[in-house]
């Protein structure tokens, strides 16, 4: 089945997401759509499958033109995809979810789970998963979850599947494992759609590449093409991939962190017993599949989670449920997972947002009011320091791209003196430009003696930036290593197997 794609438009108000894109899809190939977080990747396969309406352009299926109003239209032109969040219902059973909404029901009316569950094991035997028909979802492990999704899709033999960002909350075991799926489902004269941002994983799997950027097809090019020709591509200039990092020189011990417990609101476990140190000049590197504990070890060393036992101190003062406001003036500066919740207030300023972690009184508030001119200097020398790309230092938050979005948190938390700096995702979201210019304010902060800890789910930033490597998984920490630990070796820690050999000191 071959699908095309032609002048494909999609406007949100002023913005167009998509912009005349055109692609031609072959059975039996792996096709990558390959562009940064933003590029109108995940809009373009939405109205392919359904989700959105298209504003201008068509969809052909074998040479005829299609008008898929819902999901359901996409899957009955055999059209399946395998969303990034699942869409699974975690109390039911595989059998169930694979049927959901295309029930088949007995003489009698009731649903023929018998069936299903033949259905199941028929698709998992050919593919080579080992997959019980009866196995609830919430007890399977993320890339079991991650095959039901494909099993819904071919129980409906779609002879299209599309990935979109699969890997995000893979181990690199299971991701190798979905490569190789993968590639057996082209090889069964499938066509297959993969879209990322994952240069590494571009690379291994794709017969043909297709880059996007700010919405608009920019070229296409081969497997065999450099990562230093693929970034240009998707950012418009050339950038350095990996940022120049000098060996650390440590000093004393600056956060020390023991035996940390928190449980969540079910009484389970989140933090289990947590010890670490993170040394002056030193980057700590947290690593992990997302959900295993990372943010909320971030938000306590914030101060947050007042309920949280244990001792987390910074230059032996206590960060234990002192509250966020109190970790600022302990000289915490902090870069949270998502910068538009927790890091920004979208309807202020530029200027007013460089002043959030400084609002209460000294330099930019005196007897009670705002020094408004102070402030504007300050603004325009941090925003030309930190290239926020932005009209001026009055233009609201909520205007700026993502990536200048970030630079202007990190331009507030790096404004200060700092006894730690905690950043948490750093680069979610961010082109290959910005990933470069956030990498290496970062190693700076290092270098300037700041005891530095980063957690990332990209192993690759996780291993750019680490002087030293936490895995984390389920709450606790199984090893801590070196930054030139082998990816599989990582990869079974982030699954839960504990590192062979001598750790090294917490």
């Amino acid at each position: 089945m071959k699908l095309e794609l032609r002048g494909i438009t999609k406007r949100f108000g002023s913005l167009v997401a998509n912009d005349h894109i055109d692609l031609a899809i072959e059975p039996g190939e792996i096709h990558c759509i390959l562009g940064e977080n933003g590029a109108g990747k995940t809009t373009l396969m939405n109205m392919l499958y359904g989700l959105l309406p298209i504003d201008e352009g068509e969809i052909l299926i074998d040479g005829v033109a299609q008008h898929f109003t819902s999901p359901r239209d996409a899957m009955r032109a055999g059209i399946g995809m395998v969303h990034q969040h699942f869409m699974l219902v975690p109390v039911f059973t595989v059998a169930e979810n694979v049927i959901l909404g295309h029930e088949q029901t007995t003489f009698a009316g009731h649903l023929n789970m018998a069936a299903a569950r033949v259905r199941v094991k028929e698709i998992a035997a050919q593919f080579g998963f080992h997959i019980d028909p009866d196995a609830r979802i919430e007890d399977l492990p993320v890339g079991v979850q991650q095959r039901v999704e494909i099993i819904k899709a071919l129980a409906l033999d779609a002879r299209v599947l599309v990935f979109d960002e699969p890997t995000a909350v893979l181990t690199p075991q299971e991701t190798d494992e979905l490569m190789s799926i993968m590639r057996q489902l082209r090889d069964s004269g499938r066509a297959i759609v993969f879209i990322t941002h994952k240069l590494r994983e571009v690379r291994e799997v794709a017969d043909r590449i297709t880059v996007v950027r700010l919405g608009k097809v920019v070229g296409s090019v081969s497997p065999g093409a450099s990562d230093a020709e693929m970034a240009s591509m998707m950012v418009g200039r050339a950038v350095e991939l990996t940022v120049a990092k000098g060996p650390a020189k440590p000093g004393e011990a600056a956060l020390v962190v023991e035996d940390l417990v928190l449980a969540d609101r079910h009484h389970l476990p989140v933090l289990d017993h947590v010890s670490f140190t993170v040394r002056r000049g030193e980057i700590l590197a947290v690593a992990g599949v997302q959900g295993n504990g990372q943010t909320e070890l971030v938000e306590t060393l914030f101060g947050m989670h007042r309920d949280a036992t244990g001792t987390a101190t910074i230059d032996g003062k206590n960060l234990l449920g002192i509250g966020s406001r109190a970790a600022i003036e302990a000289g915490v500066g902090f870069v949270p997972e998502d910068r538009q919740r927790d890091g920004l207030v979208g309807d202020f300023t530029v200027a007013e947002n460089l002043m959030l972690n400084r609002s209460a009184g000294p330099p930019f508030v005196r007897h009670g009011g705002l020094q408004l001119r102070l402030l504007r200097r300050f603004a325009d020398q941090k925003i030309r320091e930190f290239d926020v790309r932005t009209p001026s230092a009055s233009t609201r938050a909520r205007q700026l791209s993502g990536g200048n979005q970030q630079k202007l948190v990190l331009a507030r938390e790096l404004s200060r003196d700092l006894r730690l700096l905690i950043a948490a995702q750093p680069t979610r979201g961010l082109d290959v430009g910005s990933i470069e210019f956030v990498h290496e304010r970062i190693i700076a902060a290092r270098d300037e003696g700041v005891p530095v800890v980063v957690v990332s789910t990209e192993l690759d930033e996780v291993t750019a930036l680490a002087d030293r490597i936490a895995v984390m998984y389920r709450g606790a920490i199984v090893g801590i290593v070196p930054p030139d630990t082998p990816r599989d070796v990582l990869g079974l820690m982030m699954a839960g197997a504990p590192v062979d050999g001598p750790r090294q000191a917490a």
